[in-house]
């Protein structure tokens, strides 16, 4: 897991509602991949393992708020940087290095569903490789 809410977290809840993965829960409360989300049937996790989206999972933490590594994409093709970092008032949040291999995973997945949606318009060539070269570009940068 590359994003992590330590226990300095004072429950504040700041952090939650700016999640655009829905992938932030208060402590002691279960969760699912479909919560928050479009998500429907069986996903095969970051592991290779296979999980029904609905499927009800104990909570990762009871003390305080927690993030779901299967849900969390550090804000990767929404944001900049993790916006629970950028809102968290005592810096709780703690940030390790991306990846090459979940950050080729997290690009991969938003270039699949960008795809899907803009080969039905007809704008593939237009919007989407000028759009993921750039993106591309920037998320190797710092390597």
């Amino acid at each position: 897991m590359a994003i992590k809410i330590t226990e300095e977290c004072i429950n504040c809840g700041a952090c939650e509602p700016e999640c655009p993965n829905n992938a932030i829960y208060e402590g002691g409360v279960e969760w699912a991949l479909a919560d928050g989300t479009t998500v429907k049937g069986d996903v095969t996790l970051l592991d290779g393992s296979v999980m029904d989206a609905d499927q009800r999972n104990p909570p990762i933490s009871n003390d305080i708020y927690y993030i779901v590594p299967n849900k969390c994409t550090e804000c990767q093709g929404f944001h900049e940087e993790p916006q629970c970092a950028a809102v968290c008032p005592v810096t709780a949040v703690c940030l390790t290095k991306c990846t090459r291999k979940r950050l080729k995973y997290f690009l991969q997945k938003k270039k699949n569903c960008t795809y899907k949606i803009f080969k039905a318009t007809g704008l593939i060539r237009q919007v989407i490789f000028p759009v993921l070269a750039r993106v591309l570009q920037n998320a190797f940068a710092f390597f």
